[in-house]
């Protein structure tokens, strides 16, 4: 994996992730939580205090996971949104229309009527269990229900200790099985590289770090040209990563652990946490700056359903080497589309795709398929994908400019990713060996596929 760049023979910075760590960071972070911080009208992260970096080992976290080896064929039929020749994907699944009809309610307020077709639903959809579509169809449901009910978590409510515990896992879970987060941050990072042009001081502004686990490769193979280069100063990397206000406990672990893993590798490092509130108020100038550095620009769909596309117009002031964005959701707009029905539509065919792929990947490592996975694939879908599709239910209907359009607008224009990425992805995926992957290339745009239907796609801009 050396001539991939992407160095899994890493020594851990920290000890197994074991039961009593996990309680002791249980304790950590409940206590931390409870501490009531109070934000001002812009706000500001408190002062980050001592975090056991010890309680995260770095494969728990994410950081450079072990992918393992899979060799037996996948499932050979996918019963879902594409399953026959005239893309007649919704025969044989009532509950599909009754989905959609009820998304439609929420653009005819007529709720009501949408209890009605809910109480049907829940009778068809009792628990995430059947094919990629029933589950995907499930999800949807349970999160168009707390919509409908006003059950959905307010989005200024900090995680518990045991639900950021359980993300991670399912994280790491989610990375050491599927291609799709390691071909998003490797593509990402391979972008970035590229544009620095061999610079040793690097400012990425992150949009959707998550819990920072593709940082990890990105500073390997900054060492690694460092090293080669012979250079005397060591390699400086700075992240600013736009997170929720309540992402405070998180925040520290994730400072934590990439610290850590950047003094292994003698690189000068330093995170700042950029609440999304304050980016809101005050665009870049919520970012600092520092002569010398080049700086690079990372965003996904996310951040435009938090705050729109109109920050993209001061893009310009900051000169920024290369925009990546990267689309971790099926290329079919789902969370910035024009209607709920549509959001829904979209979000069931792109994530029953992923779902399948998943199966795939289960199946391969003898888990037989077919039955959604077992524990750790309900892990995956329980606090990896539900709330990526709770999100975008939310967001659905929201009018905005398209991202690509505002890119546009702002005076970028899209460029290729290098023969030298793409050679690399097929590697990755060969080494994955979940057969139905595949890298394809549309027009300048570069994206992972399962089976023709697009699961990522990253692009690189500039001006």
């Amino acid at each position: 994996m050396r001539d991939l760049g992407l160095h899994d023979d890493f020594n851990p910075v920290s000890k197994p992730f074991s039961s009593s760590s996990q309680s002791e960071l249980t304790h950590q972070i409940t206590h931390n939580n409870n501490n009531n911080i109070q934000y001002s009208d812009l706000a500001e992260f408190p002062p980050v205090t001592s975090f056991e970096s010890t309680q995260f080992a770095a494969a728990d976290f994410g950081l450079l996971p072990d992918i393992p080896i899979y060799s037996a064929a996948p499932p050979t039929s996918f019963e879902g949104l594409s399953g026959d020749a005239n893309n007649n994907w919704n025969v044989g699944f009532d509950y599909v229309d009754e989905l959609i009809r009820l998304a439609e309610c929420f653009e005819t307020n007529s709720l009501q009527l949408g209890q009605v077709i809910l109480a049907r639903l829940n009778q068809r959809l009792r628990s995430p269990a059947g094919k990629p579509i029933q589950r995907a169809a499930f999800y949807f449901k349970e999160a168009l229900q707390s919509l409908l009910t006003g059950s959905t978590r307010p989005s200024n409510h900090a995680a518990s200790s045991s639900e950021i515990i359980q993300t991670i896992k399912a994280q790491k879970t989610f990375s050491s099985v599927s291609p799709v987060p390691m071909f998003a941050g490797f593509t990402a990072n391979q972008a970035v590289l590229e544009a620095m042009d061999g610079s040793m001081s690097v400012h990425v502004i992150d949009f959707d770090i998550g819990i920072g686990g593709h940082w990890a490769s990105f500073m390997k193979e900054l060492a690694d040209k460092a090293a080669e280069s012979r250079r005397a100063a060591p390699p400086a990397l700075r992240i600013s990563a736009l997170v929720p206000e309540e992402y405070a406990a998180e925040s520290r672990l994730i400072r934590e652990n990439l610290t850590a893993f950047a003094r292994d590798l003698n690189i000068r490092f330093e995170v700042e946490f950029v609440p999304v509130r304050t980016f809101q108020y005050l665009s870049f100038k919520a970012v600092k700056f520092a002569d010398g550095e080049k700086v690079a620009v990372l965003l996904s769909p996310a951040i435009f359903r938090h705050v729109g596309t109109e920050f993209l117009n001061d893009l310009r002031r900051i000169s920024p080497h290369v925009v990546v964005h990267v689309d971790v959701g099926g290329q079919m707009g789902f969370g910035t589309a024009p209607s709920y029905r549509q959001a829904v539509i979209d979000g069931l065919e792109f994530y029953s795709t992923l779902l399948e792929s998943l199966e795939a990947a289960n199946f391969n490592n003898g888990g037989g398929g077919g039955g959604g996975g077992g524990e750790w694939m309900r892990r995956i879908e329980t606090f990896v994908l539900y709330p990526k599709i709770v999100e975008g239910v939310e967001a659905a209907g929201r009018r905005g400019t398209p991202w690509r359009e505002a890119l546009v607008a702002a005076g970028l224009r899209q460029v290729a990713l290098s023969q030298f990425t793409e050679f690399q992805a097929e590697c990755l995926l060969r080494r994955v060996q979940v057969r139905g992957f595949h890298v394809y290339k549309r027009q300048a745009e570069m994206l992972l596929c399962w089976h023709e239907r697009p699961l990522v796609a990253t692009s690189a801009w500039r001006y």
